[in-house]
C-alpha cells in the first residue's frame, strides 16, 4: 500500500470546511478527509505508486479550484494564500505497471 496525507491551511475553520465540503464529492473510497482547525487533512492510500500519483494530482488540482472560489466567496480576495504539505510513506515501490 501506498499512503499520502496533503495538509492544506485556509485562514479559518469555516473557510477550511467550505474547502473540504467542496471537495468532498470527488473523493474516493481510499480518501478520508478531515477538518482540524483552519487546515483541511486528507488521507490517501493506494495500491500503487503511479495510483496515489494521479490521486493526489488530481487531489491538489481541486483544492486549489476549491480554496480559489471559497475565499472569492467569503470576501473577493483572489490572492488568498493557501500552504500545503504532503508526507508520503517510504515504502519503495514494486510494481511496474505504473
Amino acid at each position: 500500500m501506498r499512503r499520502a496525507t496533503i495538509t492544506t491551511t485556509h485562514g479559518d475553520e469555516e473557510a477550511a470546511t467550505r474547502v473540504a465540503a467542496a471537495l468532498a464529492p470527488d473523493n474516493t473510497a481510499e480518501m478520508d478527509t478531515r477538518v482540524d482547525g483552519d487546515a483541511v487533512v486528507t488521507a490517501v492510500t493506494r495500491e500503487t505508486t503511479g495510483g496515489l500519483r494521479s490521486t493526489v494530482d488530481d487531489y491538489v488540482v481541486n483544492c486549489r479550484v476549491a480554496s480559489r472560489l471559497g475565499a472569492e466567496g467569503d470576501d473577493g480576495d483572489e490572492d488568498h494564500a493557501e500552504r500545503s504539505t504532503a508526507q508520503t510513506d517510504d515504502t519503495p515501490d514494486t510494481d511496474t505497471n505504473t
